[in-house]
Formats: C-alpha cells, structure tokens, sequence
C-alpha cells in the first residue's frame, strides 16, 4: 500500500475513533433519530439472527465495503508530477476509506437499532458529502490541507444542528448536498468535459433517487415491486451509484484539470 493511502486511512480511522467517542460521552443523547424495526418497510425475518434480520438492508450495506476495496486498488488518477499524483490519491483514497466506514455503521444501526448507531450513521453521512466540495476546491487553489481539515471540521460541527432543532439533521444534509453539486457544477465548468459532465448527470440522478426512495419507503410498499425489495434497500443502491459517481467524476475533473486544452475529451 502506498504511503498516501496508508496516510488516508489513518486520518480517516482516526476521526472516525474520535466520532464514537464523542458520541458516547452523551452529548447528542437529545438528538431526535429514528429507532426501532417499524421505521423501515422490510420486515424482520424471525428466524434470522439479529444483525440479518432485515437480510436485504443489511446485505446492502456490503457494497459500501466492496465500493472502498474498489476504489482503494484502482489507480484512477494520471498525472505527471509525482508530488500531484500524490496527493491526488490521498484525496481518492480518503474519499474510499469513508466508504469503507460507512457501510459498517449503517449495518451496525439496522442491526442493533440503537440511538447510539443511529447519530453515528446521520452524523457520517456529512463529512462524506463534504468531501467532494474540499476536493473541488483542491483543484482551484491547489494543495491546502488546512482547507481540508477546515472543511471537514465545519461539516462534522454542523451536525450540531441536530441538538437544536428536531429537523437540524435534515437542514445541515440539505445544505451539504446543495454545497456538493454547486462546488462540483462551477468544476465542472472550469475544467471539466463530456465525460465529467456524464459522471455528473448521473451523480445527481442517483442523489435524487437516494432522497426521494428513502423517504418514500412506506408509501412505496404498498407496491409488490417494492415489498420486498423496498424503497429503503433501493435508496442504498442508489447511495452506492452516486458515491461511485462522485468517484468517476472527482477523479476524471482531477486527470482533465491538468491536461490541455487539446487533449480533453469533448
């Protein structure tokens, strides 16, 4: 493993140990979060032990794990300066450790349906939509990592929200996806080309799907399309296409900033 990415999955490990303990010291014990089998539209299978017991969205949160795998071993990014390519891999490769992170607590929530789980799951989801924006602005003005690390400190506090209001959780998510596709659409228009625009395009469809699928989860199981397979299940699919996405997209945005004008693809 190079040093970069060995760098990118201790940061990430780190503040995900500082995440969990901060969340068992109580200090979002007030937070309002959604707990107990009734809030989903799969129904528990008896007979399975607990961390199965809803096997399809439980089973989902696997392709979180294999999506980091994924993204870890490729070697998507191109450049010619050692020192860019670099730091463009820690950037990828940060980017794949909170998937590899991520799939594990939304397993740990729909299998112990704790409150506990259930912040650590709200609370992860923000740092990872603001990682896009932190990556976008690397490309503006270069390698900064006190912007990094500002970004990611400002998103991680804004699940304070939370603790002020019963629907903070749901504005500071709001603002982060608003923040992600705005920062990424002015990138696009700088640097990007019809195949980051593509990546893009499709991105944003998988975000609404992931959105629209997850609230609708009830509402849509009156239908035997989604019985079984429920809109709950089919909006982690679509949290995996839009995380990989964002991979193609960043990554690609990163490879076209540096080349000419006459090598882009258009």
């Amino acid at each position: 493993m190079k040093p970069e990415s060995r760098q990118a999955l201790c940061h990430v490990a780190v503040v995900s140990c500082l995440c969990v303990a901060t969340v068992h010291t109580g200090v979002f014990d007030s937070v309002l979060v959604q707990v107990g089998y009734e809030h989903y539209a799969e129904a528990p299978v008896a007979s399975l032990p607990a961390f199965l017991a809803m096997p399809f969205n439980s089973l989902i949160n696997l392709a979180y794990v294999l999506l980091g795998v994924y993204w870890l071993q490729r070697n998507a990014i191109t450049l010619e300066r050692p020192t860019e390519a670099q730091r463009a891999h820690y950037l990828k490769d940060v980017f794949a450790g909170m998937a590899l992170v991520y799939g594990p607590v939304q397993w740990l929530r729909i299998w112990t349906q704790t409150h506990a789980a259930a912040v650590l799951d709200q609370w992860f989801t923000l740092p990872i939509f603001a990682w896009p924006v932190a990556w976008c602005l690397y490309l503006d003005r270069g390698w900064k990592p006190w912007l990094l690390l500002t970004i990611e400190c400002l998103s991680l506090c804004s699940y304070g929200l939370a603790l002020l209001h019963p629907f903070g959780f749901e504005v500071a998510l709001g603002a982060h996806i608003a923040a992600a596709m705005g920062q990424a659409l002015r990138a696009h228009k700088r640097y990007g080309s019809t195949c980051s625009g593509a990546y893009f395009a499709l991105g944003v469809l998988s975000c609404l799907g992931f959105v629209v699928l997850k609230l609708c989860d009830h509402q849509l199981a009156q239908w035997h399309l989604f019985q079984r397979l429920t809109g709950h299940f089919w909006s982690k699919v679509c949290d995996v296409l839009q995380f990989h996405f964002a991979f193609l997209f960043l990554t690609n945005l990163n490879t076209c900033q540096r080349l000419p004008p006459e090598r882009k693809i258009h």
